[in-house]
């Protein structure tokens, strides 16, 4: 398998990454939930994924699935990623 077909989870990530952002604005979900919630969605999304997109890494759903948690996890890492980089001290 070529690593270039890794891109194609790329949009699982930014859409887990606005939900989550969106959940952050919510006041009533506690922050500790959101990685969790992302993951779920992502695990969600890339059920459709795997049969939508041709370049998948996926051939079967446990593996969309699994793919699709650790793009919606991802997500939140990239956000602090942001989010410390751009702290002031």
């Amino acid at each position: 398998m070529d690593l270039t077909n890794y891109i194609t989870i790329l949009p699982i990530t930014i859409i887990c990454l606005l939900i989550g952002m969106g959940l952050k604005q919510i006041n009533k979900i506690p922050n500790k939930l959101i990685p969790v919630i992302v993951g779920f969605i992502g695990g969600l999304i890339a059920i459709p994924a795997m049969y939508i997109m041709k370049d998948f890494p996926a051939n079967d759903v446990i593996t969309a699935i699994s793919i699709g948690i650790m793009s919606g996890l991802s997500s939140t890492g990239v956000h602090q990623v942001y989010k410390q980089t751009t702290k002031s001290e």
